[in-house]
Order: C-alpha cells, then structure tokens, then sequence
C-alpha cells in the first residue's frame, strides 16, 4: 500500500506507521530502511516508527509487566493448553492509537471529538476479506484498499516483484509462536545468529511468565515456542506440515518472482490481522490520511 500511494496508484497518504515489537527479523528492519530511502521519502510520506517496548526483553524481565504471548503449555497431566495472545493489541494496535491520538492533536486522555477521525488503510487482500473489519474507535475509520482494487496475494507479489522489491520480507516477531515450520526453517537455515536467539529464548520461557514466576505463581507445565512443545532446538521442523503443503500448491502457478518473494513462508503478523497459521499479506504498515 505505501508504494503504490507512493506510486500514484493510490491517494497520497499523510502517514504510514510501522509498529516495532523491537524483536523482528534484521531482514524486516533493513527492508524498513530501504522502503523509507527509495520509496516514502522521495514521496514526501513520512514512516513513523512506534513501539511499546521490547517483547523478547519484557518477556524474560520479572520487574517488567508483560502482555503475554501465545505461547504452546505443556501441562504436569500430560495435557497441551495454550497461553493467552496479548501481545498483538499491546505491542502493536495500542503504539499505532497512540500515535494515531498525538497526530489528531488529542493526546490520551483527551477526549477526541465525533467528527474528528484518521482513515486508516489495512493492507488485506482479497485472499482474506472476511478479515477485513472496522475500527474498534470512532477517531480511527478503516479502508482496506486492496480489496477495493479487487487485488489477491498474488497481485500484490507481482507488483512488488515488478519494482525490484521481490525480496520483500514478512515482519512478524523472530520467536513468534504462530511460525510454522517452513518459517522456523527459513530462520535456522538463513541467519544462524537469530536461530541462536530464538533456540536461547525458547529455553529461557520453559517456565512461563517471568514475573509470575519471581513473585512465586509458578506456571503448572511448561512452556514452548513450537507447536509440538518440544524444545525448539529439537523440534520436528523439516516436517513439511498439510497445511504447508497446501500452501505450496496454491503458489505451484505463480510465477518465479512471486516464488521468490514467498519462500515457502505462510505465516506473518500485522496489528489488525495477527493470522497465525493463515497465509498472509503484506501489511505490515498503519496507512492515515
């Protein structure tokens, strides 16, 4: 969306917003930079860049208060459960209203006006329009432009792939629970030093919440960062999962730019599309005007 309202495809817009959970990929932070340098700038768009904290630091720091992550729990019964997912309104919608709020000029706690609001563009494409949902605030009013260009995912990696951006990572955090295995794979196969990090973390969370657990409410299980809540340094990742496979197939017709840009990598996170195993578009940014 940035690049075709940088294009003209689109209205200009005023913002665009990037929601940092401080804990992305390096590929997602120097693709950020590249798309500020050759694409907004020139277009006079300023990125602004959001944040309310740093997830993996605030996960593993028991004097911090932490949005917990959906993280797989293996109970003392034998039994899997799941912790809740608070991380995606915490660390990437409440910075964009934030922002959002200061940009209007009504700074929390103030309260905004009826006939003053942003409208918001949601990069949903017409793969997942039945994600495609208004604002949960009246000053915030969203558009999803993509669906009204009629655009799918494949669209959409076209016309990357046309301008020289086929390379166009997803931005999700590095230890998200909700990776699947192709996206596992691709970490520990392309940067050995994340692969390192995320393999520390998933250790370092094996007992859950830090916090709870220095002020004595240990959690009943263990906790995992893979799916099959097995230490992440000996899960099962070269399984190819059916829901990788399927993935696959649908991308068998695409064409080679498009291959290139998908990588065989399903999964990503946004604010308003946290999808989890669902395939995803790229949307990683909050469009206002």
């Amino acid at each position: 969306m940035l690049v075709l309202s940088a294009e003209g495809v689109l209205p200009k817009v005023d913002y665009a917003i990037f929601a940092d959970t401080g804990w992305e990929p390096n590929a997602v932070y120097s693709h950020l930079d590249r798309l500020e340098r050759e694409i907004a700038k020139p277009a006079g768009i300023p990125i602004l860049r959001v944040t309310s904290g740093n997830i993996r630091n605030d996960a593993l720091d028991p004097d911090h208060r932490f949005a917990s992550m959906p993280l797989y729990i293996l109970n003392q019964d034998g039994k899997a459960g799941m912790t809740r997912r608070q991380c995606t309104g915490e660390y990437k919608i409440k910075p964009i209203k934030k922002k959002v709020r200061e940009l209007l000029g009504y700074p929390y706690p103030a309260r905004i006006p009826r006939d003053v609001f942003v409208e918001q563009w949601v990069g949903i494409s017409t793969d997942e329009f039945h994600r495609a949902k208004d604002a949960d605030v009246k000053y915030m009013r969203n558009r999803h432009p993509l669906i009204d260009m009629g655009w799918s995912r494949s669209d959409c990696i076209r016309y990357l792939s046309s301008l020289g951006l086929a390379d166009t990572p997803k931005s999700s955090c590095l230890g998200c629970p909700f990776h699947g295995n192709a996206q596992w794979r691709h970490i520990r196969d392309n940067s050995p030093a994340e692969w390192a990090d995320v393999v520390e973390f998933d250790a370092a969370i094996r007992k859950g919440n830090a916090r709870a657990n220095a002020t004595g409410n240990r959690l009943l299980g263990e906790a995992f960062l893979h799916r099959s809540r097995i230490p992440l340094s000996e899960a099962p990742i070269d399984h190819v999962t059916a829901a990788e496979w399927a993935a696959l197939q649908q991308e068998l017709g695409a064409e080679e730019d498009a291959e290139q840009l998908e990588e065989g990598v399903t999964d990503g996170c946004s604010p308003w599309t946290c999808r989890g195993e669902i395939a995803a578009t790229q949307d990683d940014f909050g469009l206002a005007t």
